[in-house]
């Protein structure tokens, strides 16, 4: 009840101030404006229920609120800048005035500087706080488009299959709308049109030009726009279906590979980019040792610009990057989570008897056995564990690394000071660094290429037994059959679960049942999509040959899609190890074959000096490598090489697999190549 009411108090301020700004809208924006109108499409298509004029309203007050804020920071900053003598208050233009000119310019000089900040910081402030309201609805409508048009080809061939299967019009519209566990914001878009025939008394050809105008996706909006065609003239919704199915799948691909072809330009920019610090570094050391530059641009090259190109690209590759839609997980349907609880009982969830826990107190004593019985088996194989939860074991990898680099800190094995971090900078950096990479990294990486690989190995031969089971249902054998069929006539992971599966049927468990088992078991969104599509067939009939043959396409087509991805993505992967690996040798050749000869000469310079002024030579002109810290430069060329080789790995696995996790084994290996070749010439 607290949070309900708190929840409304916040709701209800937040209109307050919207109220309280309405005028100013008014002021700002005409009745018929272009740009509201646009708004209020971009709202209803991220499914946000608030008009534009409410919209617009509270985002000036945010604006005007984050302005104010920044304006008075703005004020005690410019004071702050005159009173510590930063800026000073000086002739400002050198115009030539004189007399009382003069004497009312140098009084203005002062407020005119610090109003002059704050009205700076306030207008930054106004145009955050409304510009970061007003990008809100665009990037959600613009996040649904990217998944619609990701989940469209297989939602057609969804919708394909039930029509093969005898359902109409309105019975594949709200088979859609329940489907929202496997095809998201392609399902809620249904889900809106079925909500307005069933509660707003809309009939349904409204309902779905309604909806084919207020989508964010062009190709839903077009699919609608055929749909409805088709329905008023009567038109065969079956074969409709099919033409669509072939053409999204023709368009997947097409999509596909301009996405591959933006990812090798990116591949291209990151390979100068990640190129410019280090000309960065060569020209500030050259400088330096004419005694020319500043020590901090070194620090500031390292630190923060090498981190800034690869964060930036990173976010940069996110943008077109296309990830996997969904968790891979199915609802019973059933309004129970039954299903899901018999199929992933364990340490963290126990199985069916959380389902009665609280109800008599024998379960109580069930569930503490049942949590004594899972932890024991947790210690005899905490490997399958971690294989199936990852990220868990930095619970154990995260306190450990702290452990070991606090007591290196306490026995004084590594210096705690920055003097001791420059005189040794190889083993202070594998302290501080290496250690906590290679403790958690290490065990992180390899538990989660564990998870993937053995949830991937069921669709290896997907699409292959998905032909079998079409040709085997074909003959006249029901579903159940056919799977049987295919287990003994088929080897590998899928074939083993198709035995399980006719198993649990054959001990009394339903087909749908048992192909949600299976599906959550993996919960990979691919494999969830295919066996929606056939539970949601088999329910209306056991022949369903051309729902297979159509689960089999898509398959295929989404192997046809994953093979080209995988192709390119490769590449792109080598090139950036190769662009790092040249980074990594120009910086050892220039540690070794430039910066210690030139310090070499620098002190023998230094040693024959005196004999040098006697005989008059070499008396002026500046001393080239005079001033070189060789320890701090080492320092820094190994922090770089360090720094770019744990952005280059995370950066080659988002791109092989959209995943950051993926990236953990890269940048360990790139790490330890950059730790050897430093042990070497360091």
């Amino acid at each position: 009840m607290s949070f309900g009411s708190a929840s409304a108090q916040g709701g209800s301020s937040a209109d307050a101030l919207a109220d309280a700004f309405y005028p100013l809208y008014e002021r700002l924006f005409p009745e018929n404006s272009d740009f509201v109108a646009d708004l209020e499409g971009k709202l209803a298509e991220a499914r946000m229920s608030e008009t534009a004029e409410l919209y617009l309203s509270r985002g000036l007050a945010i604006g005007t609120l984050a302005g104010l804020v920044l304006w008075l920071v703005g004020l005690f900053l410019g004071y702050l800048l005159l009173r510590s003598g930063v800026v000073g208050t000086g002739v400002w233009l050198g115009m030539p005035v004189s007399g009382t000119v003069a004497d009312v310019l140098n009084a203005l000089k002062v407020p005119a500087l610090v109003l002059g900040t704050g009205v700076v910081l306030g207008a930054v402030g106004f145009l955050a706080g409304f510009g970061t309201v007003l990008v809100i609805p665009y990037s959600r409508a613009g996040e649904r488009k990217r998944e619609i048009n990701m989940l469209l080809p297989d939602a057609v061939s969804f919708m394909y299959a039930l029509s093969i299967g005898g359902l109409n019009q309105l019975e594949i519209l709200e088979a859609m709308a329940k489907a929202d566990d496997t095809y998201g914001e392609v399902s809620r878009e249904f889900q809106s049109v079925v909500q307005e025939t069933d509660y707003f008394d809309i009939d349904y050809r409204n309902a779905i030009r309604k909806r084919a105008l207020e989508t964010p996706s062009d190709e839903l909006a077009q699919f609608f726009t055929d749909m409805l065609s088709i329905i008023n003239s009567g038109g065969n919704m079956t074969r409709f279906l099919d033409d669509k199915k072939d053409k999204h799948m023709r368009t997947a691909k097409q999509e596909q590979e301009l996405t591959l072809e933006t990812l090798e330009l990116f591949g291209e920019m990151y390979m100068t980019l990640s190129l410019f610090p280090l000309l960065l570094i060569i020209i500030l050391v050259i400088m330096s040792m004419l005694g020319k530059a500043q020590e901090i641009l070194l620090y500031g090259t390292v630190y923060a610009l090498i981190p800034l190109i690869g964060v930036g690209f990173l976010v940069l590759v996110s943008t077109v990057k296309q990830d996997e839609v969904g968790d891979g997980y199915l609802d019973s349907g059933e309004g129970t989570n039954r299903l899901e609880t018999v199929s992933g009982s364990g340490l963290l969830h126990l199985g069916l008897v959380e389902e009665f826990v609280g109800e008599f107190s024998v379960f109580d004593r069930i569930k503490s056995r049942e949590g004594t019985h899972t932890t024991l088996e947790l210690l005899k194989r905490p490997h399958v564990f971690f294989r199936d939860n990852p990220l868990y074991v930095l619970g154990i990898t995260v306190p450990t690394s702290v452990v070991l680099v606090a007591s290196a800190v306490w026995t004084g094995a590594v210096a705690s000071s920055f003097d001791g971090l420059r005189a040794n900078p190889t083993w202070t950096t594998f302290v501080y660094v290496y250690i906590p990479l290679y403790v958690n990294g290490f065990p992180l990486a390899v538990f989660r290429e564990w998870n993937v690989r053995s949830r991937h190995k069921v669709i290896r031969k997907l699409s292959d037994d998905l032909r079998k089971l079409s040709s085997a249902n074909d003959t006249g054998l029901t579903l159940l059959e056919s799977v049987k069929t295919v287990a003994e006539t088929s080897s590998g992971t899928l074939a083993d679960e198709f035995d399980r599966m006719h198993a649990k049927v054959q001990y009394g468990m339903n087909m749908k049942a048992a192909l949600i088992e299976f599906n959550n078991r993996y919960h990979i969104p691919r494999l969830a999509r295919t066996v929606k599509l056939i539970s949601k067939a088999q329910e209306a009939s056991s022949q369903i040959t051309a729902v297979l043959t159509t689960a089999a396409q898509t398959s295929e087509n989404q192997d046809d899609i994953a093979r080209e991805r995988r192709s390119r993505a490769r590449m792109q992967v080598v090139i950036i190890m190769m662009t790092y690996l040249t980074l990594l040798a120009v910086m050892a050749i220039l540690k070794t074959q430039f910066l210690d000869v030139m310090a070499n000469l620098s002190a023998s310079a230094g040693g024959s000096g005196g004999a040098g002024g006697a005989a008059g030579v070499g008396s002026s002109g500046p001393s080239f490598g005079g001033g070189v810290d060789t320890e701090t430069l080492s320092m820094l060329f190994f922090h770089a090489v360090t720094i770019q080789a744990i952005l280059s790995g995370f950066i080659s696995g988002y791109i092989r697999d959209a995943d950051l996790l993926s990236g953990v084994k890269f940048a360990v290996v790139l790490a330890t190549t950059a730790l050897g070749v430093w042990m070497v010439v360091g």
